[in-house]
């Protein structure tokens, strides 16, 4: 992500006028009895939606490092593989693989688990005990680690090579270096593309309504369903998204420049 020191300058009249905005729209909702109803109900899947999120997001870097570390890897067949999911995952987009792993994978899973309790004799369980809001995490935690991984692994080889000589020469291990010397500056290269995908994953689990999952989106789709007041309803629901992205986005932009300060210092 390219950086320009004059954009610090900058007075951020754009924050000012979206938080203008913001407030004007909010005084709307809470003076209308209306959109103070939508509100209300869509006050439900914002936790779910922070929920799925969170979990999703947390899961999927966890899998991403793992898949970094494994394309560079010295074993051939760890770097292939991580590869192979890596291109495969990206290219299916993230609507396609939620329908693929609530309806195929998800029954594939518990199918391959019964018959593996079955043969212990432990208990089985049924499909629909595999809950939809699991389902949809473990879909985007699917589809957001292939994107990590590449993120994860353009900042670890952004480290300097000498550094890491250094580091063996002194006599540190291979998990030493990368914990101490590796990792801490690869986190700085790595934070704002790990920023930006944290923001749109928030967006993206929207379609975890297509499943049924009661997010804010789904939300919306049932009580604008009874309603019929499709403009109030899907105006509270974009301005919940947009209050959470913003906000998101400015905390992240702050924790940014915080690293690059003390960066700086050092």
């Amino acid at each position: 992500m390219m950086h320009s020191p004059d954009s610090d300058k900058d007075f951020p009249w754009w924050l000012v006028i979206v938080a203008a905005l913001g407030l004007f729209a909010f005084w709307q909702v809470l003076a209308d009895e209306q959109y103070r109803q939508v509100l209300t109900t869509l006050k439900r899947g914002v936790w779910i939606t922070l929920f799925v999120t969170l979990v999703s997001y947390g899961l999927a870097a966890a899998t991403g490092l793992g898949l970094a570390l494994a394309a560079l890897s010295r074993s051939r067949v760890l770097r292939q593989a991580a590869r192979v999911y890596v291109e495969i995952i990206r290219g299916i987009p993230i609507l396609v693989l939620l329908l693929y792993v609530a309806f195929v994978l998800a029954p594939a899973l518990v199918a391959a688990y019964n018959w593996v309790a079955e043969s212990i004799g432990a208990g089985t369980i049924r499909t629909r005990d595999f809950s939809l809001l699991w389902r949809a995490i473990l879909a985007l935690s699917i589809g957001y680690s292939a994107f990590l991984a590449e993120v994860f692994r353009a900042g670890l080889q952004s480290i300097d090579k000498g550094q890491i000589e250094a580091a063996e020469a002194l006599g540190l291990n291979r998990r030493q270096r990368f914990r101490l010397i590796v990792f801490p500056q690869a986190i700085r290269v790595i934070l704002p593309p790990l920023g930006n995908d944290f923001v749109a994953m928030v967006k993206d689990s929207s379609l975890v309504s297509v499943v049924g999952v009661l997010d804010i989106t789904q939300l919306g789709k049932v009580t604008a369903a009874g309603n019929f007041r499709y403009f109030e309803t899907y105006n509270v629901v974009a301005l919940i998204y947009l209050t959470m992205t913003i906000t998101l986005s400015l905390g992240l932009r702050r924790l940014e420049k915080s690293l690059r300060r003390g960066h700086e210092r050092t």
